[in-house]
C-alpha cells in the first residue's frame, strides 16, 4: 500500500500527513484528480491489446485486429479521463454521511454525462 502511495505522491496527486493520526490526503481538489490520473499515476497500463501496444502482436508484426483493441485502449482512457474522484464519491455520499464518515459535499455529474457509452453500430 505505501508503494502505491508513494507513486500517488510523486504523481501530485495525494500529499502524506505527518505526526499522529497521519496518513495522506488529496494534494488537489478531487473534481481535479480523473480515474485515468490515478491509473497512470500507479503505472497500471490500460491495454487490451496481447503485445502492450509494440505492434509485435504475431510473428513480429501487427496481428488482424490490432488496430480494433489500440482504438478500445483509447476509449477505455478517454472514458477514464471523463470521471473525477468527486464524481465517484458524489452516489455513495449520502449513505456515507448517514455513518458518520467523513466525506467532502460534491456537487452530482450532469445528466448527459450519466449516459453509457454507445456502442458502433
Amino acid at each position: 500500500l505505501e508503494q502505491l502511495f508513494g507513486k500517488l505522491r510523486r504523481a501530485g496527486l495525494v500529499k502524506s500527513v505527518r505526526g499522529p493520526g497521519g496518513g495522506y490526503n488529496l494534494a488537489r481538489k478531487s473534481e481535479t484528480i480523473t480515474v485515468a490520473d490515478v491509473i497512470v499515476a500507479v503505472d497500471e497500463p490500460i491495454d487490451q491489446t496481447r503485445c502492450g501496444g509494440m505492434q509485435n502482436c504475431h510473428d513480429d508484426h501487427r496481428c488482424l485486429t490490432h488496430d480494433l483493441w489500440t482504438g478500445l485502449n483509447d476509449h477505455i482512457f478517454a472514458y477514464m479521463q471523463g470521471w473525477n474522484l468527486a464524481q465517484l464519491v458524489a452516489p455513495h455520499q449520502a449513505a456515507q454521511n448517514a455513518g458518520g464518515a467523513p466525506v467532502q459535499i460534491v456537487r452530482d455529474r450532469p445528466e448527459a454525462a450519466r449516459e453509457p457509452v454507445a456502442a458502433a453500430a
